[in-house]
């Protein structure tokens, strides 16, 4: 998406994992706001967030869990030690990949495939299946594998891409559908400098990155107890190496619910004493908008009201 020069200085930048075609750029095409935008492509998540703070793009779209391979660490590590950043949204994209070719190629002239590691492990039984003496050759992308076929540079008679590829270059569609999950599914973030927290929507999430303060016995486990003492659910949970000494990691948290619902707020306060590291990374709206559900007990009252009874007990008045 080329910027239009006369009227560039007032729109926004959303970088993106490019060149065009790529499922990053699928998830940036479901932000509202990026729509008529400058997008920047880019070639990877640092330099994606290295935009951001910068000041070079106003927001940045990176990809942070598969429901495959599980969370993407590249991702997970940068928000961890890259100050001033905050997640805004999230998108989900399905993980479909097809087959391409140059034009008038056929799937019988196929032998050697080009495609990303990542991505031809998720499609590797349909290659067993349907080209089964292939042989494959790594690409740095899955939009370079394509791009190498078109080309002529990679020697690869055929590519495994995003199916937004052919929307862009004149390629050969050799065969669709062709990942081995068909449920799978990638979670995109868009990040932002750091900015206040949306309002509530009802159906939202806070992402969190914790450390422990010391390794003992149970220690895990009083850090979950923040949670599940003020009934929050936990939709993700990983660990990531700190990187300072074996053994010492850090842990990935999707909470369900939003910074200013009374539970999270005070179970956020509970973190933050317990340990010596708590980055908040945003509160934002779930991409599936489904509304959070949670017993009375946990209700925003019932924490205002315990509030309202303590002030009571130190004020002096009297119990009803």
């Amino acid at each position: 998406m080329l910027p239009d020069t006369d009227s560039a200085s007032a729109r926004r930048t959303y970088s993106y994992l490019g060149p065009a075609g790529t499922f990053t750029e699928a998830a940036l095409a479901q932000v509202p706001e990026a729509r008529d935008q400058i997008w920047r492509p880019v070639r990877n998540v640092a330099e994606a967030l290295a935009d951001v703070i910068e000041g070079r793009s106003d927001a940045a779209m990176i990809a942070i869990e598969n429901s495959v391979d599980g969370g993407v660490s590249t991702a997970q590590d940068a928000l961890a030690t890259v100050p001033g950043l905050r997640i805004v949204g999230e998108y989900l994209v399905p993980v479909n990949f097809v087959l391409v070719g140059r034009p008038g190629m056929t799937l019988a002239d196929v032998s050697l495939v080009a495609a990303h590691p990542v991505a031809y492990g998720q499609c590797l039984r349909w290659l067993r299946d349907h080209v089964p003496t292939h042989a494959h050759l790594p690409a740095a992308s899955n939009v370079a594998s394509a791009l190498g076929v078109l080309d002529g540079s990679s020697g690869a008679d055929a590519a495994i891409a995003a199916p937004g590829i052919v929307a862009h270059h004149d390629l050969e569609v050799l065969a669709e559908e062709i990942g081995d999950n068909p449920n799978a599914v990638t979670r995109f973030v868009l990040v932002s400098r750091t900015v206040a927290p949306a309002p509530p929507t009802g159906a939202d999430k806070t992402s969190l990155m914790v450390e422990l303060p010391e390794d003992h016995p149970g220690a895990l486990l009083e850090l979950l107890e923040q949670f599940a003492t003020r009934g929050i659910n936990l939709s993700l949970l990983a660990s990531r190496p700190i990187g300072d000494a074996l053994g010492r990691y850090r842990f990935v948290i999707d909470a369900d619910g939003h910074v200013q619902d009374e539970r999270m707020a005070d179970a956020l306060l509970g973190l933050r004493r317990f340990s010596p590291k708590v980055i908040f990374l945003g509160s934002y709206a779930r991409a599936d908008r489904a509304i959070i559900r949670y017993p009375q007990r946990y209700s925003d009252d019932v924490f205002v009201e315990a509030r309202d009874w303590l002030r009571g007990l130190l004020s002096g008045e009297p119990e009803s």
